[in-house]
């Protein structure tokens, strides 16, 4: 029993891929990651199945795909029938989850975990049961035991809002925390198998944090589609642009200028994450907002170093696989928009990186796709348990442990918009309700599918920052129909119905 290897998943929320030196980007100071790296499997290409927090993170704990786990969107309570990793896993490890967990009921343990730590009080409209309103979150009490007061009301309790909290020093943040958390379970725990899942908010907005100033936004890398309206890309994207870039140029006809101010202030309440503190109209501003999102992802990676520092001290670091990803990436001024809810690479692709000495202790970068849905089976397999029936994605871990690739291997992608919340225009919610399938196939090319809005086909290889949508050109007609083919037969396994349209 005591061979058995341990299992320390570690995941932030919209850290995108290109943010690590290991994706091409040596400038965000994030050394512990940076190392990790160097020690790890790569995947290069590792997608998300929903770029909206819920429905990833539905993906990530289940094994199923948004539409399958009852997880299409946010603001839902995943249904109870519906099983996580921790109830996979056998009885004889001891199961944590510290941190963000988004599928409802916030404050208590469920799903096959032993041990809880919450943070996200602000997710109280979640709550399923009467008796949780009165419960506050661990995040909560410890800042309270700290001293510091909550200045917001919800739902009939004063909670810690999220400007607030962004402006606390670096040990009083989430990841900090939650980072604790950890470092005590694994102290508690290094002398029987155990499976801890950790989740940092960071660096989700507001774009602010203590680590505000570590990196000058004069010199952030930039990419050629940063501000960049997608011009001949879906309705969506353009809309969003010109919302986020505060361009009056393409205001939707049926929308009055009032109503459209009315839209970006409700949006800016709502996010508490722009508006207030950053001028739209200038650049330097969106690079101020990309050099603070750098900052929390410096603030994710101390949270790292301390949870990887506990392993090496309890000397189980080579008993114990290590996954660093995160949810969905964001934008943050790619194709002149905030947020994720696309198919852009900076949204649906994230960072993964799986250290498994135990398997390989080879660093090596894994070219090809890897589905985020490929998770669950895949570390179930590492950990030598069952994998049941039911879940939709397939193990992954021969290419761990360098006994395979990932040569044609494709992945589908959904969104779903309706029912979500307020994202600052009726034409832009409008638009956000509509279903959109995608698929990336084997050779780098990826088809994004609607019915009601312009589809988008792009060649990855030659044309990977996504500027030109091939999707009208004649010569890609067979090659859209074959894509679309693909998708449809994917939708048919999985048991999804989503209109897609005539191609």
């Amino acid at each position: 029993m005591a061979n058995q290897p341990n299992l320390v998943f570690v995941f932030s929320d919209r850290q995108r891929f290109d943010t690590l030196e290991a994706y091409g980007n040596d400038y965000v100071k994030a050394p512990n990651l940076n190392a990790l790296a160097k020690e790890s499997i790569v995947f290069k290409n590792a997608y998300v199945t929903q770029a909206v927090c819920a429905p990833a993170r539905a993906s990530i704990m289940t094994g199923l795909y948004p539409h399958a786990a009852g997880m299409p969107r946010n603001k839902l309570v995943m249904p109870e029938e519906v099983e996580t990793i921790a109830n996979m896993v056998s009885d004889n490890y001891r199961k944590a989850y510290f941190g963000k967990w988004h599928l409802g009921n916030e404050v208590i343990n469920q799903r096959g975990f032993d041990e809880w730590a919450s943070g996200m009080e602000t997710l109280r409209e979640e709550y399923t049961e009467e008796e949780y309103l009165a419960m506050d979150t661990s995040y909560h009490e410890f800042l309270v035991e700290n001293g510091f007061e909550p200045d917001e009301l919800l739902l009939g309790s004063k909670i810690f809002s999220d400007e607030m909290r962004a402006g606390l020093p670096a040990e009083f943040q989430m990841a900090s925390f939650f980072a604790n958390r950890a470092e005590k379970f694994i102290q508690e725990n290094k002398d029987n198998p155990f499976v801890m899942y950790v989740s940092f908010l960071e660096p989700h907005p507001p774009w602010t944090g203590p680590y505000d100033g570590l990196h000058d936004p004069k010199q952030v890398p930039i990419e050629p589609t940063f501000l960049k309206r997608p011009d001949g890309h879906s309705l969506f994207s353009r809309v969003r642009a010109d919302f986020f870039m505060q361009s009056d140029l393409h205001t939707p006809d049926d929308v009055d200028d009032s109503e459209w101010e009315k839209g970006r202030d409700e949006y800016n309440a709502l996010d508490k994450a722009i508006g207030r503190q950053f001028d739209l109209n200038d650049p330097d501003s969106w690079k101020q907002i990309r050099a603070n999102y750098y900052g929390n992802i410096t603030l994710v990676d101390d949270a790292v170093g301390k949870i990887l520092n506990a392993l090496d001290e309890a000397e189980i670091a080579d008993n114990t696989i290590f996954i660093f990803t995160s949810e969905h990436g964001d934008l943050v001024g790619t194709h002149g928009m905030m947020e994720m809810r696309t198919f852009y690479e900076e949204a649906a692709k994230v960072p993964l990186i799986i250290r498994a000495p135990m398997h390989n202790k080879e660093s090596k970068l894994i070219d090809g796709n890897f589905g985020q849905i490929d998770l669950v089976p895949t570390l179930l397999d590492l950990l030598g348990q069952d994998i049941p029936e039911h879940l939709q994605g397939t193990s992954k871990s021969d290419v761990i442990k360098g006994k395979a690739d990932l040569e044609g291997n494709e992945v589908f992608m959904e969104h779903n918009g309706i029912g979500d919340r307020n994202l600052g225009t009726p034409a832009i919610n409008m638009l956000n309700n509509m279903q959109w399938r995608s698929i990336v196939t084997s050779d780098r090319w990826k088809l994004n599918l609607c019915a009601t809005d312009q589809c988008e086909l792009f060649n990855l290889n030659d044309d990977p920052f996504e500027e030109n949508n091939l999707f009208n050109d004649p010569e890609n007609k067979d090659k859209i129909r074959i894509m679309a083919a693909k998708i449809r037969m994917w939708q048919h396994e999985t048991g999804d119905n989503a209109a897609l349209p005539g191609v």
